[in-house]
């Protein structure tokens, strides 16, 4: 009785670990090369190892895609219908993507202007990241500047997945479709209308930051010559 116990107890352990799932890379979940192992020497094919549905991954990285892409806090104006919105460039999502990465990085509970102009020089490629390295506004420059205007995180303090906007930042988002709106022309909301709109912020620390590494009013009436560059240049791509 005893000697049959332990086995009862054994193959219920070894089922049970047969359910256990790891997450690979291509985000789909599969058994562990052990549990398929112990499976096969000891239970045979009496337990059936349930695959993952090709169709659920798929439709789970669309849904994770179609999320970033249309969920970009900005508000929309009055009397404008939402077919009539301007969409963000694939360079204005990720440098708003960056963004926020960069304030968790730094551990702090909010993305303010500061974390979308490290955003838009994290992505790198826009014209208007080009125009900021050219003017001497790097990533680390911006970086140093933002720790010695706001100061360390608690080191002990974790920052939410999707860190709130400050009420700055929103406003850059917000005058960035509102400038593309009053501009009458076609195409999408680049990184350009984001800086431009960050730059708008007089009060915030990004402006702060801007002016102290030497950009300039200047600087950004040149830049807004190129509001919509990054979409010729996409295109020539």
């Amino acid at each position: 009785m005893a000697a049959h116990s332990l086995t009862s107890h054994s193959l219920s352990s070894i089922a049970s670990s047969s359910e256990l799932r790891k997450f690979d890379s291509s985000n789909s979940f599969l058994p562990s090369a052990k549990s398929r192992s112990l499976v096969s020497s000891f239970v045979g094919n009496q337990l059936a190892i349930r695959q993952p549905n090709p169709n659920f991954v798929v439709l789970r990285r669309q849904s994770t895609i179609m999320t970033v892409t249309f969920s970009l806090p900005a508000s929309k104006p009055e009397g404008v219908s939402a077919d009539k919105m301007p969409k963000w460039s694939a360079r204005a999502i990720k440098s708003f993507a960056m963004g926020e990465l960069e304030a968790r990085k730094l551990k702090y509970p909010n993305t303010g202007t500061e974390a979308l102009l490290m955003g838009i020089l994290v992505e790198g490629t826009s014209q208007a990241a080009k125009v900021l390295r050219a003017s001497g506004v790097t990533l680390f420059k911006v970086r140093d500047e933002t720790i010695n205007l706001l100061g360390k995180s608690d080191m002990y303090f974790f920052s939410p997945e999707h860190p709130p906007l400050t009420e700055p930042a929103q406003k850059a988002l917000d005058w960035a479709i509102d400038q593309k709106l009053k501009s009458g022309e076609d195409g999408e909301v680049t990184v350009t209308y984001l800086l431009l709109g960050i730059w708008e912020q007089k009060e915030s620390a990004a402006h702060q930051i801007m002016t102290a590494l030497g950009f300039s009013d200047e600087k950004a009436k040149e830049l807004s010559e190129f509001m919509d560059k990054d979409i010729v240049l996409a295109h020539h791509k």
